[in-house]
């Protein structure tokens, strides 16, 4: 309401000014919130734990996480402003973790995919979809993912404990059933071999020898069998590795030698006694030096490294080979029974081991990068 005692030019002005600062406040306000949404996003996008990629409608790089620049091995400022296929390199680009598809609309949804930047390799799983403005235009797209290697890597262990489970019971109710009459036919065929020695029959003699390695093969792989089941009578203690290694060393540098391979072990800090099987030690480390020595077929090294990890309380075992080393399709592989490369392989070996330090609470990593082949064994020692 207008005061009488008001001139109009006064009360329009007064009006006016009151709607005027109404304005600047909404401005301001709204100016405010577009900050703070600024700010959001900036932080958001580089302190979030997931891989956050944002692209304009020409296919170029506007914004990146610090863990997207981590997961596919760029730097965040040299990729800015560059279009992403120029990312890529020379990756053919039916590769391409981002394919320029996308903004056509052709966006996924919980897409499970693997992805190696030439270093590590990832799990991930991805979301991607287009920005449009209001005329319902495409002006850009997002790229979401995240890191799900450590649940893809404890499923796939589940599941090959649930093979080995199954596998090992079935050996404990049936080996002892079949090494019986393997004991039987072996020892006859020696009394034969030795007949037919003394009768100068050669050619018998070298098929009684074929029947024998056979045989031999035969108990081998039924005592592998033996160990995928709970072992029975484990000693645990605790255990000093470099003593371990120190018994072991003879016997691996022996199989070198068969192989012109040279060892060289590598005893670094004082480590602590780790608590395990001292002969099931024994067994891991001898079965992966000697699948490294006969990986080096024209010769190498193999390198043996013992080093402690006060961060996860654990103690490293590093057995490196200069091999020609693992495709990557193979390597997901290794550890399934039954998976071997050998022409004379029972696949066995490395499940075994993989059973034996899964046991004791550690883990066995492998790296291959086309040029040797490295098992870490991570095994847990207890705090003082």
């Amino acid at each position: 309401m207008i005061d009488s005692s008001m001139p109009l030019h006064g009360a329009l002005s007064q009006n006016s000014m009151s709607d005027s600062c109404n304005e600047g406040a909404s401005v301001q306000a709204a100016d405010t919130e577009l900050t703070l949404l600024q700010q959001f996003a900036g932080a958001f996008i580089q302190d979030v734990n997931l891989g956050i990629m944002l692209l304009n409608n020409q296919f170029t790089l506007v914004d990146i996480s610090d863990m997207a620049c981590r997961v596919m091995g760029w730097e965040r400022e040299n990729s800015l402003g560059r279009r992403v296929n120029e990312l890529f390199g020379d990756m053919p680009t039916e590769h391409h973790l981002v394919q320029r598809s996308l903004l056509e609309g052709v966006s996924v949804r919980n897409h499970a995919v693997s992805w190696c930047n030439g270093v590590e390799r990832y799990e991930l799983l991805m979301d991607s979809n287009v920005m449009r403005d209001e005329q319902q235009q495409i002006v850009g797209a997002y790229v979401l993912f995240k890191d799900v290697s450590n649940l893809r890597s404890l499923e796939e262990q589940v599941q090959r404990s649930d093979r080995l489970a199954m596998i090992g019971q079935i050996a404990a109710g049936t080996a002892h059933e079949i090494r019986n009459p393997l004991t039987s036919i072996k020892g006859f065929l020696q009394m034969f071999k030795k007949t037919l020695r003394d009768k100068g029959m050669a050619k018998e003699v070298h098929y009684t020898e074929i029947m024998l390695t056979e045989i031999n093969r035969i108990n081998e792989l039924v005592g592998e069998f033996l160990l995928l089941s709970k072992p029975k009578h484990v000693t645990i203690e605790r255990v000093n590795v470099y003593q371990v290694m120190n018994d072991i060393l003879p016997i691996i540098r022996s199989e070198a030698v068969l192989h012109g391979v040279h060892v060289r072990y590598e005893a670094g800090e004082t480590v602590p006694n780790v608590v395990a099987d001292r002969e099931l030690l024994k067994q891991v480390f001898i079965n992966i030096a000697k699948n490294g020595i006969e990986a080096m077929v024209e010769g190498g090294t193999l390198t043996v490294s013992v080093k402690r990890d006060s961060a996860e309380q654990r103690v490293l075992i590093d057995i490196h080979d200069t091999g020609p080393g693992i495709p990557a399709f193979l390597v997901d592989k290794i550890f399934d029974p039954f998976f071997t490369t050998k022409q004379n392989g029972t696949g066995l070996g490395l499940s075994v081991c993989q059973r034996i330090i899964h046991d004791l609470g550690g883990t066995i990593r492998v790296s291959s990068k086309g040029f040797g082949t490295t098992f870490t064994l991570a095994v847990p020692y207890q705090g003082s």
